[in-house]
Parts: C-alpha cells; sequence; structure tokens
C-alpha cells in the first residue's frame, strides 16, 4: 500500500474489480458448461421428410460435429482469446481505457442475447454449430481485451487486488457450472432451462457494466489512477529534456526505446510469464477435452449418471480452483522469486496421464487402470486447486517484479502468456484426447 494512500472504503474497489474478474471469464463458461444444450440441437432431426439414405449422411454429419464439439470450441475461443491478448498488450496504450473496457462488457452483452434468442429458433446442425463457433470467436476476442486491460489496471494499484479479478474468474465456472446443475436438477426443457441460463449470464455482464462505471468515483482507486498518470506525465517531461539535449534523435530511435522498455519489462517478469504459460497449457490441454468425455463406475445409468459431469468435472473444478485462486488472499507462498513455483507448475505435467488413465470413453489405446470414480474426483481436486492457486501467484508477482510505472504493461504482458498457454492447451488437448 503506497504511503499516504486512501482506504478502500467498503473494499469497493475490491469487489468491483472481483465482478469485473467475474464477467472476464463467465461468458467462456457459460458456453463450455452447455454443452449438453449445444450437442442437443445438433442432434435435432430435421422437419422435412428425407429418404433413409439422406438421414443415414444427416446422422454421420452430426455425429462427427457432436464429437468435435469440445474441441473445435476450445481452439474457437482460445486462438482468438491469444491473438487479441497479443494486440491488447501492443495497443493498449493507444486505446483508451474506458472504450477497451466499456466496448468489450456490451459485445459480450449482446452475444449472450443473441444466443438467448436463438435458443427458439429452429436451425439445422450445421449452421447452428457454425453460428455457434462464430459467437464464440467474437466473445473470446473482446473477453482477451477485457481481461488483458483489467490486470493492466491491477497492475496500477497493491499486489493484494490482482486477487479479487483471479477469484472472481474462479467464481465464474462455479457459478455457470451451478446453474447449469439446476437448470438439469429443475427437470424442464432443455431448451427452456438453456434460455433462462444464458438471461442468465446477461444480467450478470450488465451487472459488471454497472461496477466498471462506478469504479472512477471510488476515491481509493483514483489516487492510484492519478499517481500513474503523474509517473508518466514526469516520464515524459525527461524524455523531452533528453531528446532536446541530443540533436540528432528520429522517431525510429524513439520506436527503438519502445521496444527495449517492453523486451526490459519481459526479462524481468519471464519466468513468471512461462510459469502461468505451461501451467494453463496442462489445464487447458486436459480440460475439458478429456476430463468431459470421463463416465462414471458406479452407475450405469440414472441420476448419479447424469450429474456424474457437471458435478465431478465441472462444479468440482471452478470450486476448487476458485479456492486456489482465493488463497492468494490471505497466502503468498512461495516467494516471487523463488524456484518452488515453476518446479510446482512443471510437476502438474503428471495430471495428464492420470486422467487419461481414468475412465474416458470412448477410448483406443491406453488401458484403464483407475476404475473407480473416487480417484477422478482426487485427481480433479488436486488438479483444479493447484490451477487456481500457482496461476494466481504468478498473475499477482508479475506487475510487482518491475517498477510503478512499468506495472501496466507488465500486467498486460503477463495477460498475454497466460491467453498463450489456453491457446497452446487448446492446440494440444486434440493430440492428448487422441493418445487415450
Amino acid at each position: 500500500m503506497a504511503t499516504g494512500s486512501p482506504k478502500d472504503k467498503y473494499f469497493g474497489v475490491w469487489l468491483i474489480f472481483f465482478m469485473l474478474g467475474l464477467g472476464t471469464l463467465l461468458p467462456w463458461n457459460f458456453f463450455m458448461t452447455a454443452t449438453t444444450y449445444f450437442t442437443s440441437r445438433l442432434k435435432d432431426s430435421s422437419s422435412h421428410d428425407v429418404s433413409i439414405n439422406q438421414t443415414k449422411a444427416t446422422d454421420d454429419r452430426r455425429n462427427v460435429l457432436e464429437a468435435k464439439f469440445n474441441n473445435v470450441m476450445t481452439l474457437c475461443a482460445m486462438v482468438p482469446l491469444l491473438l487479441c491478448t497479443c494486440l491488447n498488450s501492443l495497443l493498449h496504450s493507444l486505446i483508451p481505457q474506458r472504450l477497451r473496457v466499456m466496448g468489450s462488457l456490451l459485445v459480450i452483452m449482446l452475444i449472450f442475447i443473441i444466443t438467448a434468442i436463438l435458443v427458439k429458433v429452429p436451425l439445422e446442425p450445421l449452421p447452428f454449430f457454425s453460428v455457434t463457433m462464430v459467437k464464440i470467436v467474437v466473445i473470446n476476442s473482446f473477453g482477451a481485451v477485457l481481461q488483458g486491460s483489467l490486470f493492466g489496471m491491477a497492475g496500477l494499484l497493491p499486489a493484494s487486488y490482482t486477487t479479487p479479478i483471479m477469484s472472481g474468474q474462479g467464481l465464474a465456472g462455479t457459478f455457470a457450472a451451478s446453474a447449469m446443475i439446476c437448470a438439469i436438477a429443475s427437470g424442464s426443457d432443455i431448451r427452456d432451462a438453456a434460455f433462462g441460463y444464458f438471461i442468465t449470464a446477461c444480467v450478470v455482464i450488465f451487472l459488471s457494466i454497472l461496477s466498471y462505471i462506478l469504479l472512477p468515483k471510488l476515491e481509493f482507486f483514483q489516487f492510484y489512477q492519478e499517481r500513474n498518470n503523474k509517473q508518466k506525465s514526469d516520464d515524459e517531461q525527461n524524455s523531452m529534456g533528453l531528446m532536446s539535449s541530443e540533436i540528432n534523435d528520429s522517431a525510429a530511435d524513439q520506436s527503438e526505446q519502445q521496444n527495449i522498455s517492453m523486451i526490459k519489462i519481459f526479462k524481468k517478469i519471464w519466468v513468471l510469464a512461462l510459469s502461468v504459460c505451461f501451467a494453463f497449457t496442462v489445464t487447458i490441454g486436459t480440460f475439458p477435452a478429456i476430463t468431459a468425455d470421463t463416465k462414471s463406475t458406479l452407475a450405469a445409468s440414472g441420476s448419479w449418471d447424469l450429474y456424474f459431469i457437471p458435478v465431478s468435472c465441472f462444479l468440482l473444478f471452478n470450486l476448487c480452483d476458485w479456492s486456489g485462486r482465493s488463497l492468494t488472499a490471505v497466502c503468498m507462498w512461495p516467494g516471487k522469486d523463488s524456484l518452488i513455483l515453476p518446479v510446482s507448475i512443471v510437476c502438474r505435467l503428471v495430471f495428464i496421464p492420470l486422467f487419461m488413465m481414468c475412465n474416458v470413453q470412448p477410448r483406443f489405446h491406453l488401458p484403464v487402470f483407475f476404475h473407480h470414480d473416487g480417484f477422478f474426483i482426487f485427481f480433479m481436486i488436486l488438479f483444479a486447486f493447484s490451477n487456481g492457486y500457482l496461476a494466481s501467484l504468478c498473475m499477482c508477482y508479475g506487475p510487482k517484479k518491475v517498477l510503478p510505472h512499468e506495472a501496466e504493461t507488465a500486467g498486460a504482458i503477463m495477460a498475454f502468456f497466460l491467453s498463450l498457454g489456453l491457446a497452446f492447451g487448446a492446440a494440444v488437448s486434440f493430440l492428448f484426447r487422441s493418445l487415450v
């Protein structure tokens, strides 16, 4: 906490960053946990009369779409997330923060409104699949800009203010999984449940917009924003003084200095940046591409079979991930310079073969070694908690290893490497799934 800084009254700024963190990952989590609804739309039969051969061909096509839905969805989410996070890291100083954050939230809410409307609109499987993937691309493109901007903003505040973002992101998955379980438990038609599900997402995004509108009015946030603006102003004056003393400076030299500055910041945080990248490569490479295909061995049919994946995969992952992220608010061990942190992240590689040897179906190569559901649940708890805690530590430490006026850029770089890990994970998920 800076000397002379005002108090965060009623934890207003903390709660707003938590709400914005929730809004950052909620869209992706709502799409990811609604796979039952999406795949059910891919199974829908055409309203037109068709011949037996035509029906068979259509069924084959639907089976392919359904089988590849999780992998393609993850790829369509993570690649634009990576590209747009990269653009945000490079261009964040050219586009006003308010436009980046508010614009992204408004576009995301519009996509959810369209998704809710389309629940009631009949579409053939292939057009529905295509439209869904386009929406996922758009949502994650703007979600990347929102996430990068948010971590950049948090970099200006004390280190503990990255925690509410990470915790809010963790709650996003828990909230989405809980909403889907309630929808299943209601026993209502899957389309009616999905409509309510997506309207709920619209309400949460709207609350995030209201939170961001309130943020600049809070004295605590104003203090750090003004301090950052003053630091930038002083840097510009120093630069002008240096430029006036050097006659032959050119625009090319200035550009080169900016590039050197980015490289200089990266050199200070490269271990943490690569660590968070590796953590999410392992996580997304496994979840949900492998974990969502795991079948319960305790119940061949009935209610537990219906709830096994929503509860043991999505809800449990998100609860434990959220717990890990939130723990950094009270405990930040190991330290930012400790080798234990990157080594612990590398050790998470062990979860890939462990999940592969659970009862993932269909499978073609590996035997099932861990038959009991208890093994899967135990692995999921450790897998999710370690992801949340270790990744959150990296994101908190990154902006604090640089000078105060470099913190926003460092936060944007860390967000880029987080997204890079997500994209790598999406790519290797195809390989991991094919090996099972």
